[in-house]
């Protein structure tokens, strides 16, 4: 319900806007409006924009400002160039915070600043944002009476006195408070007035600019002084960011219209929308489209050059295409539901049969909402998604100018084709459309831009009567509102066919069980991949999900509502476990669970980190390099007197190879059996072998023996490319001579080394390299606690220290998991998993 509740908020605020503009428009037409914009002088509409362009470049003055607070100097061109694609896309896409925090990160982390210092610059930006609106809007409030019949009106002194303290209290702070701020675990110090003035006269400077030129674009017969328009306009602004609906679209709209209609201006409804529509177009949508082209130019040059961008484009890029064809759907959608210029159907007329100028009309809203769809499916990266946006984006275009010379929309249409064309390497899944999951924000996303189509229709032809002669009107001249009404029935017949198919789609296969036919298959990849760890598939306990085409193989288990998969995909081909991680996450979606990758290692972050998981650290893992390891010197004279002193005993290593394991079991049982009694543990099990027949019947056997008698046994993971040796399931008699475990160790080790692999794998130590700093995340901070004091419940601490002496490399281990889930419950899934059930967790 937490995820929902914004969606959900945005969604309702905006079907209120449209209702609340709806009622106050009641008498306005949509060729009223368009008449309006239309109407509008040149030299008001070039001024508009030259003040668009100052208020862009004050707004560049957040970050040098914040740069200089943290003692920061970066080059004048790349700052302003960082500042204006932020605060384009933050503007006009709404969730400031989010969207202009995260382009930051990346610009400037690719600038050489640290996490802590972007975090700084993003925190002074958006205060100096938040403190000049509140400056403006206190003043404003005090000097300028509000319309009285504007809600909560009568609360203007009260509001104007608090909106104006919060920066008179940043301001002094710094006189009154010297200590840092406590915000929950972080320290906040407060500026010098110095700064704070700075801070405050920016962000006023800012908003006051925003505010003039919309200003400029008003009609005449409601300028009654800019004070008492600005007072209007930065409640308005505030209603906007409050109800977190994208650029306040709607919202902002609604209220000023109120607040303009509640003094004496009825029967200006059209020009104050048309006013509000220029100004879109000027102050949200010409900045955009600018940043769009700065950051697709920006990003290629990266491109070729070779250089670090190439992450950041990898990452980035999908989601960016995904949010411009859900806007061109958007602009299909709302075009189909107006009608044409006059002056370009008169043209139509001569040039263009009327049956083509319908079809074109229809075909261009079922196209829209067809970019709708596909941006889910460019988001999740799918080939398929790429090749029909490019083919509908072009045919868009195409329509755009046979249904009414619409050449600004196929301009938009072209250039988004034109960008999207050069990045097909981007889209490289193979899966079918119809496989991509829409999450409920992106349900909610597409009925409410089918939502406000629809409202447009009514807006736009409400002087229609309605009757149902009129679905069957075909005319050059009178014909908009029929060609909007089928338009908006085409549109969404193809959404409700599209659903309609996911949900008739086949079900997909439950897990099962592998059988002796799969792991044969799995086998050569398991013999040829990199890491020992695959071998893990042998036990015959997972699922295997193979890619397509056989090159690769996710192995998982379901417990609850976690779908946890043992490692990362295995295989050579990139391209096949690329894909598998995404087909992984969308089985597990489809089935209502939540997708996780266990153990991952830190060179595959990418493959989880660009389907949007989050990586949380949970241990790491031991590796010895055999090209340098020996027993000399004084830190290995403990292990080095062992394996002598065994040796003379008479203790030696033998390697069986697998197809001789089988004759061996009736010997190795007992020896497992005791084990298991002494250490009074149970068998555990996905990360863990298991003393299984068929399992240890498929891997080679390490045996020590004393003398003629059997002490030990463990199976081995070996790969055929000689990169990592290891084992899974050891085993010793409880009576034996002290130190077999470290001779075992030490003999295979050695004897790696002679066949010429690369590394010796001892496996995770959990919890281990996790920081229990003031700064590191909850879950770090956990896991740092168990590991120093969890020994009543798992020798973290034991584990750690024994393979610490092999001096190994120690390397991190990840839990990839979606944004969102109930962290703790995943975890006591996977420990249900590894302990073989609810009971296990319990028990050693």
């Amino acid at each position: 319900m937490r995820r929902l509740a914004g969606p959900l908020l945005s969604v309702g605020m905006l079907c209120l806007a449209l209702w609340a503009l709806r009622a106050l428009a009641s008498e306005v037409s949509y060729r009223e409006v368009a008449r309006y914009v239309h109407s509008l002088e040149n030299h008001d509409i070039i001024l508009a924009v030259l003040l668009t362009a100052a208020s862009y470049g004050v707004m560049t003055l957040y970050d040098w400002f914040g740069l200089a607070s943290i003692g920061k100097r970066l080059p004048r061109a790349q700052v302003t160039l960082i500042s204006f694609i932020s605060y384009a896309f933050s503007n006009a896409l709404g969730m400031a915070l989010l969207i202009s925090g995260s382009i930051r990160y990346r610009f400037y982390i690719q600038a050489g600043l640290s996490t802590a210092e972007v975090a700084k610059v993003v925190l002074y930006c958006t205060l100096s944002f938040w403190l000049g609106l509140f400056a403006l809007t206190g003043v404003t409030l005090l000097l300028v009476p509000v319309p009285p019949f504007i809600p909560l009106a009568g609360l203007r002194i009260p509001a104007g006195i608090v909106l104006t303290l919060i920066p008179l209290l940043w301001l002094g702070g710094s006189r009154l408070i010297r200590k840092p701020l406590r915000v929950w675990r972080w320290g906040v110090s407060l500026p010098s007035p110095l700064v704070a003035a700075r801070q405050v006269l920016v962000g006023a400077i800012d908003w006051g600019l925003a505010a003039w030129v919309l200003y400029l674009l008003m009609p005449n017969e409601v300028d009654t002084g800019f004070g008492h328009f600005l007072a209007i306009f930065v409640l308005a602004q505030i209603a906007g960011l409050v109800s977190h609906v994208p650029g306040g679209l709607g919202v902002f709209e609604a209220v000023m219209l109120a607040g303009f209609g509640a003094t004496g201006n009825q029967g200006l409804e059209a020009p104050i929308l048309g006013a509000l529509a220029a100004y879109r177009l000027i102050y949200y949508f010409l900045p955009l489209c600018a940043a769009t082209v700065v950051v697709l130019l920006r990003e290629a040059r990266g491109l070729r050059r070779k250089s670090l961008l190439a992450p950041w484009f990898t990452e980035l890029l999908p989601p960016f295409f995904a949010g411009l064809t859900l806007v061109s759907g958007a602009v299909l959608l709302f075009s189909g539901a107006t009608s044409a210029l006059p002056g370009r159907m008169e043209v139509l007329r001569h040039v263009l049969p009327l049956p083509v100028l319908e079809a074109s009309h229809f075909l261009a809203s079922m196209v829209g909402m067809c970019l709708l769809i596909l941006a889910r499916g460019l988001q999740r990266r799918l080939d398929a998604a790429y090749v029909l946006t490019l083919v509908l984006l072009l045919l868009g275009a195409v329509l755009s100018l046979l249904k009414g010379i619409d050449y600004e929309e196929a301009t938009l249409l072209s250039l988004l084709a034109l960008a999207l064309a050069p990045a097909h390497q981007l889209f490289y899944r193979r899966a079918s459309l119809f496989s991509a999951t829409f999450s409920m924000g992106w349900i909610i996303a597409i009925l409410a831009v089918l939502g406000c189509a629809t409202w447009l229709v009514m807006f736009s032809y409400k002087h229609v009567e309605y009757s149902n002669n009129l679905w069957w009107e075909f005319s050059f001249y009178h014909g908009g509102a029929p060609r909007a009404l089928r338009a908006l029935v085409g549109a969404t017949a193809v959404g409700l066919l599209f659903a309609l198919a996911n949900l008739i789609r086949p079900v997909r296969p439950t897990p099962h069980l592998p059988t002796e036919t799969e792991l044969d298959r799995a086998l050569p990849l398991i013999k040829h991949y990199s890491s020992a760890q695959a071998h893990l598939a042998l036990m015959a306990d997972k699922t295997l999900l193979f890619d397509d085409e056989g090159k690769a193989f996710v192995m998982y288990d379901v417990e609850g509502r976690s779908w946890v998969a043992m490692g990362d995909p295995i295989g050579n081909d990139e391209d096949a476990r690329r894909e598998l991680v995404w087909s992984f996450r969308d089985l597990a979606e489809r089935a209502g669970g939540w997708p996780l990758f266990y153990q991952v290692r830190p060179e595959d972050l990418d493959l989880y980190l660009e389907t949007g998981m989050n990586l949380i650290k949970i241990g790491e893992e031991a590796r010895v390099e055999l090209g340098g390891f020996n027993l000399d010197g004084k830190s290995k004279k403990v292990l080095r007197n062992t394996v002598n002193k065994l040796k003379r005993d008479g203790m030696r290593m033998e390697i069986v190879p697998a197809d001789a394991v089988a004759a061996l079991i009736p010997r190795l049982k007992p020896i497992s059996d005791a084990w298991m009694r002494d250490k009074g543990v149970r068998e555990k099990g996905f990360s863990l072998g298991t003393f299984d027949p068929r399992y240890l019947a498929r891997t080679p056997m390490a045996l020590v023996w004393q003398n003629d008698q059997l002490v030990a046994f463990a199976n081995l993971f070996l790969t055929d490319s000689k990169d990592e040796a290891s084992i899974d399931l050891m085993r010793h008699v409880p009576d034996g001579t002290a130190g077999i475990m470290d001779f075992m160790f030490i003999e295979l080790m050695q004897w790696a080394k002679g066949e010429g692999f690369r590394w010796f794998n001892l496996g995770m130590a959990p919890l281990s390299g996790l920081q229990n700093r003031r700064n590191a995340p909850l879950w770090s901070r956990l896991g740092a606690m168990l590991f120093g004091r969890g020994e009543r419940f798992y020798n973290f601490r034991g584990l750690h220290k024994y393979k610490d002496k092999f001096d190994p490399e120690w390397e991190p281990r990840y839990l990839a998991v979606p944004a969102g889930i109930a962290l703790p419950l995943v975890l006591a899934n996977v420990a249900s998993l590894i302990s073989g059930g609810l009971s296990g967790m319990v028990r050693r």
